[in-house]
């Protein structure tokens, strides 16, 4: 069997002076940009289900872009891509549409129509497919993923996992020969990561679609790989499965404070649903959270975790309950896209940008940037970094403020087993100081590490609280 997927001694540099090719605000000198890929060398064979791992900001998601011309980053680039045995840059965007398919860590970034079946239609549109076809092909991938209860659907409606489950069967649509995905399950609960590798396995095998996957958590996946490669230092080499199948636990010194009695945040009676047709997503949800403590909300995609810590925000608008937050004054949220946070055209005034208001100035941005492992990346702009360093760079931005209350969504998407030890450590170091953390995640090896107690969603409301070794102890499903 051939190989449909080439790099060919392949090395990447970004452009020095960030996205945009803008100066740096800050007036630092663009210096010039280090390689992300050095010499990466991979052939990936017709029909496998290739692994693709490495550290956060090792180059995976820039490897990738780089096989599809509309979707390449930036910068300067020297070897070869070859797709299905044509250079990758001489492929049209409907060439490439038609050739590979790309799923985006974060299904927000990919989806863009306002309805499942607008949705499932767009990408066929612009490929100029006939309307006969079109309705054909949507109603058959549909069928094959058994999205037909949720066909005419809003898609701000859709759970986490239904809207990265609609990005693939979007993409799969248009009848890709190769099929590349980023972090794809990063974001799903368990049931909901098993659904849809079951689907992408299916994909794989039943229609012949050759599968690359770039993954931090290639453990759920060794079951159906094919063969695994890692990328480091810039250069790809093979590995084996085997390893690769059991994670490693998260090495962080946790020790214990005494939880407070005094509330940080009280929600009472909480209500609240999208649109008056909808269903509810909160039914009278009851919350009381201590001064001090780190709380961890766990549930399945959809159950309402992410809405709850916006109203808490002050983010959204409830419709029924009362929030009493003691510490609204000195609060900051992390939404799951951290591009909601980075807005500034380098790194280094991203974590600048409040240091006015909250005190701090260039000794404390030069540590946090030695910290990240950015150092290097000061003069960059932030949509350059990889999606796990855009997590960290937002977190830390939001940790120089020193905010007593912290709202966290998924913190550690994305991220390397090195980088989740890094934010259980940060969020710790924060808890020492004062710091009083509500978080929502499905890393479970996470929550371990650093909550004191954990909820678990259902129905709209809190259906347990418990201490985290209890939560573990008695659950069946949620472990580490």
């Amino acid at each position: 069997m051939g190989a449909v997927l080439e790099f060919d001694n392949v090395s990447f540099a970004y452009a020095a002076s960030g996205a945009g090719g803008e100066k740096a605000a800050s007036g630092l000198a663009a210096a010039p940009a280090p390689r992300i890929l050095d010499g990466a060398s991979l052939a990936v064979p017709e029909g496998a289900f290739a692994l693709l791992t490495g550290a956060t900001g090792s180059g995976k998601s820039t490897l990738l872009r780089l096989a599809k011309p509309e979707l390449a980053p930036a910068g300067e680039r020297a070897g070869q891509i070859r797709v299905l045995g044509r250079d990758a840059s001489d492929l049209s965007p409907v060439e490439s549409a038609r050739a590979v398919g790309y799923v985006f860590q974060s299904p927000d970034a990919q989806i863009v129509c306002d309805t499942v079946w607008h949705e499932m239609a767009f990408g066929l549109e612009n490929l100029g497919v006939p309307e006969p076809e079109m309705r054909r092909r949507v109603a058959e991938t549909c069928n094959f993923f058994g999205m037909e209860p949720w066909f005419r659907a809003q898609t701000a409606e859709l759970s986490g996992g239904q809207r990265q489950m609609l990005a693939l069967a979007a993409t799969l649509a248009m009848r890709p020969r190769v099929l590349l995905l980023d972090e794809p399950t990063s974001m799903l609960d368990p049931i909901a990561e098993k659904e849809f590798l079951g689907l992408l396995f299916r994909a794989n095998r039943e229609l012949g679609i050759t599968v690359v996957v770039a993954t931090h958590a290639p453990a759920p996946m060794c079951a159906y790989a094919t063969c695994a490669f890692r990328l480091e230092a810039g250069a790809v080499r093979e590995v084996a499965t085997g390893p690769l199948a059991a994670p490693r636990p998260l090495a962080v010194d946790k020790g214990t404070v005494p939880l407070s009695a005094s509330a940080a945040v009280e929600a009472r009676e909480l209500w609240f649903r999208h649109g008056r047709d909808c269903d509810w997503v909160l039914r009278g949800l009851d919350l009381r959270l201590v001064c001090g403590e780190v709380r961890a909300l766990a549930g399945g995609n959809g159950c309402g975790k992410s809405t709850l810590l916006s109203l808490l925000a002050g983010v959204a608008r409830l419709q029924k309950g009362r929030v009493k937050n003691a510490l609204a004054a000195s609060q900051a949220l992390l939404p799951q896209s951290p591009k909601a946070i980075l807005a500034c055209q380098t790194v280094r005034d991203e974590l600048f940008e409040w240091g006015r208001g909250a005190g701090y100035g260039d000794a404390e941005v030069d540590a946090a940037l030695a910290e990240l492992g950015l150092a290097d990346a000061a003069a960059r702009h932030p949509y350059d970094l990889s999606g796990g360093q855009q997590q960290m760079l937002a977190l830390q931005k939001l940790l120089l403020c020193r905010p007593r209350l912290l709202l966290l969504d998924e913190p550690t998407k994305g991220l390397d087993d090195d980088a989740r030890a890094w934010v259980a450590r940060a969020i710790l170091r924060a808890r020492d100081a004062g710091a009083t953390v509500l978080l929502t995640t499905h890393d479970m090896a996470f929550v371990e590490a650093v909550a004191d107690r954990v909820s678990l969603m259902f129905d709209g409301q809190l259906t347990c609280t418990q201490p985290a070794a209890e939560f573990f102890a008695d659950s069946w499903l949620y472990r580490p």
